[in-house]
């Protein structure tokens, strides 16, 4: 209700990015920037403010998010050399599963569950994901493509309705037209002696 003081949750001196929470609101998966492995996925537990590390390798993992049932977690790697959507069992064990084939970020999943959708430029893409009774990915599809604003940290910059229909996005606005003339006005003070008398 907004009465409520500030409370530091992490006592990491490294810069902490918020990502996303467990279903049941006990879990917060955020991205860390270490100086020896770079930056890593790290999850936060909020009963004793324990921190685990999911993902911390030499290569760039971010962008993670805790799938609607709470059992899988999406995010990027750029492990391949560009950055592809991962999904791994959170906590595990199991392995990674690779989602996109050509090159993505921004993962969000359909609060159904059922698909995970991500861009790939202008594109937005789409993967149907079955968990049961094993995880198994369908071929990326395009689901639409246009000039929204991309994040700058690879994080989303977008959302999905709660029955995965709908998009929130950000488009850019348009850029205002180079000028095609110069005014220059002469004897300035002059002419602001003359409009403000100093009398006045």
């Amino acid at each position: 209700d907004g009465s409520g003081g500030l409370e530091r949750l992490t006592k990491s001196d490294n810069t902490n990015t918020p990502n996303s929470w467990s279903p049941n609101g006990q879990l917060l998966a955020f991205a860390d920037t270490s100086p020896t492995t770079g930056r890593d996925v790290l999850v936060l537990r909020l009963n004793d403010h324990k921190v685990q590390p999911f993902l911390q390798t030499s290569f760039t993992e971010s962008a993670p998010k805790f799938s609607p049932d709470g059992h899988w977690m999406a995010y990027i790697s750029d492990e391949s050399g560009r950055f592809e959507i991962y999904v791994q069992p959170y906590p595990g064990p199991g392995g990674k599963y690779q989602i996109s084939t050509d090159g993505g970020t921004e993962p969000v999943w359909n609060p159904k569950g059922r698909e995970l959708f991500y861009r790939s430029g202008d594109k937005m893409m789409a993967v149907d994901i079955a968990t049961q009774p094993g995880f198994a990915a369908g071929k990326p599809r395009m689901l639409f493509e246009g000039r929204y604003m991309p994040t700058p940290a690879t994080l989303p910059n977008y959302d999905v309705s709660p029955d995965g229909q709908r998009f929130l996005m950000l488009k850019p606005t348009e850029q205002a037209a180079a000028p095609t003339q110069i005014n220059v006005v002469l004897n300035w003070f002059e002419e602001l002696k003359r409009r403000v008398p100093t009398g006045k």
